[in-house]
């Protein structure tokens, strides 16, 4: 039986590539005689940089840059393949990680550091930049990514505003005297559909568990329209309903205005770019696993690629998760899974499920039955 390994990191607990070797050691010990294929993968979110880079090949390069609040500074790291790609996962700078989420940590969050990122990899001389959405912990629309590009957000003083997400409420126009538009090509790896604005846009699906009030968000929500209001009517052109410019707390927005990128399916671009159908011809099943695992999977994130990509080849996908939050059977069902496993149990809390990860899902692949797979 020949097993291909598709894991997708479990955010704040294990990385792809330790989820690979945990699968696999666990495999070995069930079907000593087994073949095992391993290709971690990401989503565009948690990942992206490491799955890229050791599928690729090339080097990762850091750089201390601006946080998520413009106070802080943190170390990035980046990628720039052999072909001169350059790799850039957004939640090295912004991550929700790097932040105590708060009212006001929210409202002073900026991109400012994945616009340092950007020009540190146009001066190595980069022919084209992929720019990973997940995990951030902004909510300025790629305001702050524009500013470290040399966009000037000016106020009805004609002073330039300060980064922030809430100054871009006082937004009255745009200067791009020391900007300069990227000339290689740009594409924007999201694991979301979510549109800039409304009900399923950037503030009202995200904000809150950045740390938003629920008092805030119509403010949050003003401060992107005005900055969307004033960014269109200075480039004389709408992205405010493009699917996924809402990712990143908006930062697809910012980037589609100002660096002329193109978004893509984030899991679809990588399992492409890593030659993933041409493993998944070669196996009987396939072994995936997610954080998370609910509605919002099915809009994009790594499972629902995988399987659609393995329903087409009619190879059955096995999903370990951490946590399932809806009706696991319907799941099932739309995903088209051949099961899923979630590796802690209900009463456990969080935090020691995150803490004991590693053994969870050793154990649960184990005892799994795979029985019926073997094609």
């Amino acid at each position: 039986m020949t097993f291909l390994l598709a894991p997708n990191a479990m955010k704040g607990s294990l990385s792809a590539q330790h989820i690979a070797a945990i699968l696999q050691k666990s495999l070995r010990r069930k079907y000593p005689q087994s073949t095992i294929i391993s290709s971690p993968v990401a989503d565009g979110g948690n990942g992206t940089l490491e799955c890229l880079m050791n599928a690729l090949g090339g080097t990762v390069f850091e750089k201390a840059v601006t946080g998520p609040i413009s106070t802080t500074n943190v170390t990035a790291h980046f990628g720039i393949t052999k072909n001169s790609i350059g790799i850039i996962e957004s939640a090295e700078a912004t991550g929700l990680h790097l932040v105590t989420p708060s009212p006001e940590t929210i409202a002073l969050s900026t991109s400012y550091g994945v616009g340092e990122l950007i020009k540190e990899a146009m001066t190595k001389g980069c022919t084209e930049i992929w720019i990973g959405l997940g995990g951030s912990g902004t909510n300025d629309a790629g305001g702050g990514m524009a500013q470290a590009l040399g966009v000037q957000l000016i106020d009805d003083s004609r002073e330039e505003l300060k980064e922030g997400a809430m100054n871009l409420l006082r937004l009255d126009g745009i200067s791009n005297t020391e900007y300069r538009m990227l000339n290689i090509p740009v594409k924007i790896l999201s694991d979301v559909k979510n549109v800039l604005l409304g009900e399923q846009g950037a503030t009202y699906t995200f904000a809150r568990q950045k740390g938003a009030s629920k008092e805030q968000l119509p403010y949050l929500e003003s401060a992107l329209k005005n900055f969307a209001d004033v960014t269109e009517e200075h480039v004389k052109k709408e992205f405010r309903n493009i699917p996924g410019s809402g990712a990143a707390g908006g930062l697809g927005f910012g980037l589609l205005a100002f660096c002329s990128a193109e978004i893509v399916s984030g899991i679809d671009f990588i399992l492409d770019a890593i030659g993933f159908d041409d493993k998944l011809r070669q196996c009987d099943a396939v072994i995936t696993t997610e954080g998370m695992l609910d509605e919002q999977t099915l809009l994009g994130k790594g499972i629902a690629g995988i399987a659609e990509r393995a329903r087409t080849l009619k190879k059955p996908v096995h999903a370990f998760v951490g946590m399932i939050n809806g009706r696991k059977d319907e799941l099932q069902r739309k995903l088209s899974l051949a099961s899923i496993t979630q590796i802690s149990p209900d009463d456990l809390p969080t935090i020691q499920a995150m803490r004991d990860a590693s053994w969870l899902l050793a154990d649960a692949v184990f005892h799994h039955d795979f029985s019926g797979t073997h094609s």
